[in-house]
């Protein structure tokens, strides 16, 4: 997206940009303090320091397959007609401690991830073999727990190794003191896999930020519950909270709170102790019930009996955008938790969050990169697209890679959550566009 260098005019209709906004966000939001986790626990979180290898990875070498280990010269030249008879000499399994030294004309039956025990050159997989019958190639070995004699015996070889075939060697994977992981890495499962892999039992990372949200409006009620006349059903907060989850978070839905003033602050004085950001939907236009706006904006000193107001305050905005005009952000309670009030719209509020929640998700997380990728495509469209002046409209559309075009979906009204749900991007109309014909060239924001 462009940047603005307009600053806002003071006074109640002044606008603010998008990017005076989020800046003001991204200013204000600082990454959570490292801590050291357990590495289950560190899933989802932000590597802080670079990882070393400790032990080299295998620490050993290993067989990758199930048969014999051998020397090379005991199999030169077999075949099937004219088979390698050797004096199987016992087991190697994996995990095992003492491995039995493999000489001239000798053969030790080895396991998958077994070391490859001393005098051994090479492994031959049991389907090159007899498996100790004496009879043609078989499929594998029979469990050692039934038929114990398989360690010992003759077996026949019927085809030669090369040195060092079906070996990993020791450090194959990575060596001791090699990078491991960087620090800026998020830990997925492979990561996960390879620290525990190295021996590393916890790690240092910036935790998941504990993201709190929450719907206002007398009007809402639980999905599953019957409606009665005037009321419909919260989506905000369920699509938020997904929302804050797919970006990273650990995110608390709280059920939708009644158009009181006293009751939002209370409800939001509860979720503090457990919160690095509150999101609030609806409440902040200038409706005579929007109880976000009335509960925050007269916070001063603190309170008493909430601690909301310490050296805090919330902003409310009217922003030069489509969906989406009325903002606020602030920071509230004594730890100065940071809160962003959205539009009630469900267009409206999703859109806001993409653009201003998510990146300061992604802030807290400590990630180099909080914002979505963006691409120009083709507008792939019947007729052209209205947007007003002065305003960054923000329309729904279906992106196609392989065209390489956008078709909008839906409609530009701020309550059509039906479209929404079609939707993978968000086509970007600029400020000082009224129309963008089919075939132009637009900005999407790519969403996922």
């Amino acid at each position: 997206m462009s940047s603005s260098t307009t600053t806002p005019t003071t006074g109640q209709d002044a606008l603010w940009s998008v990017e005076e906004h989020l800046d003001d966000i991204l200013t204000t939001v600082r990454p959570l303090e490292p801590i050291e986790l357990q590495l289950l626990d560190a899933q989802g979180c932000v590597l802080v320091e670079d990882v070393t290898v400790p032990v080299s990875l295998p620490p050993f070498d290993n067989s990758s397959m199930d048969g014999y280990a051998v020397r090379v010269a005991d199999v030169a030249g077999a075949s099937e007609e004219f088979p390698a008879v050797l004096r199987v000499i016992g087991d190697v399994a994996a995990g095992a401690g003492r491995q039995p030294t493999v000489g001239a004309g000798q053969a030790a039956r080895i396991m998958t991830g077994a070391p490859l025990p001393p005098g051994a050159e090479a492994v031959v997989p049991v389907e090159w073999t007899d498996g100790g019958l004496g009879e043609g190639p078989v499929s594998g070995m029979r469990a050692h727990s039934a038929a114990p004699e398989g360690a010992s015996g003759e077996v026949r070889v019927h085809r030669p190794a090369e040195a060092r075939a079906h070996v990993r060697a020791r450090g194959s994977d990575v060596r001791a003191g090699d990078r491991a992981l960087t620090a800026g890495t998020v830990l997925g499962p492979p990561q996960i896999a390879l620290l525990a892999a190295i021996g590393r039992g916890t790690v240092k990372v910036r935790p998941r930020p504990r993201v709190v949200v929450m719907s206002t409006g007398s009007e809402l009620i639980q999905p599953g519950e019957t409606l009665a006349d005037g009321q419909i059903y919260d989506s905000n907060s369920f699509a938020l909270t997904s929302a804050a989850r797919d970006a990273g978070a650990i995110a608390y839905r709280v059920g939708a709170v009644a158009d009181d003033a006293e009751t939002l602050r209370s409800t939001i004085e509860d979720q503090l102790i457990r919160a690095d950001l509150i999101v609030t939907t609806g409440g902040v236009s200038v409706g005579a019930y929007d109880v976000v706006k009335e509960a925050l904006t007269s916070i001063g000193d603190p309170d008493e009996e909430t601690g909301i107001g310490a050296g805090s305050g919330v902003e409310f905005r009217k922003l030069a955008m489509q969906p989406g005009k009325p903002q606020g952000f602030g920071s509230i309670g004594p730890d100065h938790t940071p809160l962003l009030a959205l539009p009630g719209n469900p267009v409206s509020s999703y859109v806001s969050f993409e653009l201003f929640v998510r990146p300061a998700i992604r802030t807290l997380m400590g990630l180099p990169e909080v914002h979505r990728s963006t691409t120009r495509v083709e507008l792939a469209a019947d007729e052209a697209l209205r947007s007003p002046a002065g305003r960054r409209q923000f329309l729904r559309g279906k992106y196609d890679a392989e065209a390489g075009s956008v078709t909008p979906v839906g409609g530009s009204g701020s309550h059509l959550i039906a479209a929404l749900a079609q939707a993978n991007a968000l086509i970007v109309v600029p400020e000082g566009t009224t129309s963008v014909e089919p075939g132009t060239d637009v900005e999407v924001v790519l969403l996922g």
